[in-house]
């Protein structure tokens, strides 16, 4: 017995040769037994084979399938929240198809398969991550079958792309500033004379003051005659400038097989730039919540850096700037340090795997730049190999000498990397105190 082939697009699955078999199996050993009852139960196999794949019929197929499945765009499709990347999924299959199999996967995450009727729905899809960036999502391999599965069409691959994933943003108290305060006006009270809150002290007129300064109670008092004016002096508000410098240029993980560049990092394990990002993150959300400036700049690639600026608009900027920062392969040596706006302080964001973050660092404190370094190398897990664990044994030797002399020069070091960098908020708290007993302009 033939059956009728499928129509283009489709092929035959192995469910039909296996029915076909099977019902001339059986419809051979009734005759043969002499069984008409056993016989009559092959016929229903060989015709429910032909009749799935009679053309026009339910399970046969249009001459040419469209495309079964498509995402759709989000309100945002370039940025997605933090460890929550969501997409969804349109499944328009042909009209002749029983069943949709859809196969979801995902780098770093298992597998799904997900059986549908055959009809048009749509599917939500979610997957959980700690790492940010650039973040590759969703592919879906999705094939419809036809009555029985007699019949299938060709499998179909769709991907969602790529899903750039901002840092989140930890709370902040207090930050460490810079000694001298900038602008006209901002919310802290600067040494200078100029308008503000904080009275600097009551001093006869001159030209040049305000009227609406003069304190008539103080007049009264010292001069009844109003032969002389007594004004109050305020001290000026300022704002101050940060400049966060991230250390792009390499992005290692906790575990050290992975430093080679040879193997896929893991999707619940944060890298060294991952915890930048967030530690950058949250500086200049502080900074930016007190009414500061805050520029970007990144040491792995030579563009112009975003300039220091105020608003929540402007944190948006950061926050993309961040996470579109990425590790770019062996980058050229600097010959000198960034140029960086008078009066600024500057927050390091390193893994001080080399000595080039040191240098820096001497070389913006050679120019009067307060810095603060933020260590972000993530705790890094045992291994049974005997070579990388001799190779990191003397890797973090020597690293931990350069934290060593950083500190001893008076440069703050900030860990942001496990359980330390719960206590970060604490640290950066008693840098602000530690500064304000030494006369420096801190809040």
């Amino acid at each position: 017995m033939t059956a009728t082939p499928p129509p283009p697009g489709w092929r035959r699955t192995p469910q039909a040769p296996s029915g076909i078999v099977a019902g001339v199996l059986v419809l051979a050993l009734g005759l043969l037994a002499g069984r008409a009852d056993v016989a009559l139960l092959g016929v229903p196999l060989l015709l429910g084979v032909v009749w799935s794949a009679r053309p026009g019929r339910r399970g046969a197929a249009p001459a040419q399938p469209g495309s079964p499945a498509r995402f759709s765009d989000l309100a945002d499709p370039g940025e997605q929240a933090p460890e929550n990347i969501r997409a969804r999924l349109h499944l328009d299959p042909p009209p002749a198809a029983e069943v949709v199999q859809a196969r979801v996967s995902a780098p770093g995450h298992r597998t799904t398969t997900v059986v549908v009727e055959g009809a048009p729905r749509e599917l939500d899809l979610g997957l959980r991550t700690v790492r940010t960036g650039p973040q590759p999502t969703f592919r879906v391999d999705v094939r419809a079958f036809g009555a029985g599965g007699a019949t299938a069409c060709e499998p179909v691959s769709v991907d969602a792309g790529e899903r750039v994933v901002l840092p989140t943003v930890m709370r902040l108290g207090r930050v460490p500033l810079p000694r001298r305060l900038r602008g006209l006006t901002g919310p802290h009270t600067a040494r200078r004379l100029g308008d503000g809150d904080e009275l600097r002290d009551v001093h006869p007129f001159t030209p040049g003051d305000r009227l609406h300064r003069v304190d008539w109670r103080t007049t009264a008092r010292r001069s009844p005659d109003l032969e002389t004016l007594y004004v109050r002096r305020t001290y000026a508000t300022a704002e101050a400038t940060a400049v966060l410098v991230l250390d792009s240029r390499d992005d290692v993980g906790p575990d050290l097989r992975t430093w080679r560049g040879t193997g896929p990092q893991r999707v619940d394990e944060a890298t060294s730039l991952d915890l930048a990002r967030h530690a950058a993150a949250s500086v200049a959300s502080a900074l930016v919540t007190a009414g500061d400036r805050v520029g970007l700049d990144d040491l792995g690639r030579r563009r112009r850096p975003l300039p220091p600026a105020a608003g929540q608009r402007h944190l948006r900027r950061v926050l993309h700037g961040l996470a579109l920062s990425h590790a770019v392969g062996t980058p050229a040596h600097r010959l000198r340090a960034p140029r960086l706006p008078a009066d600024a302080i500057v927050y390091l964001f390193s893994t001080v795997l080399d000595d080039e973050p040191v240098h820096l660092v001497r070389a913006w404190r050679a120019h009067g730049h307060p810095v603060v370094l933020v260590d972000t190398l993530p705790d890094v897990r045992p291994t049974h190999e005997e070579h990388m664990r001799m190779a990191w044994r003397v890797t973090r030797m020597e690293r931990e000498d350069r934290l060593r002399r950083t500190v001893a020069e008076g440069v703050p070091v900030v860990r942001w990397a496990g359980s330390a960098r719960d206590r970060a908020p604490v640290v950066l708290e008693t840098l602000v105190r530690a500064s304000r007993r030494h006369g420096a302009g801190a809040r």
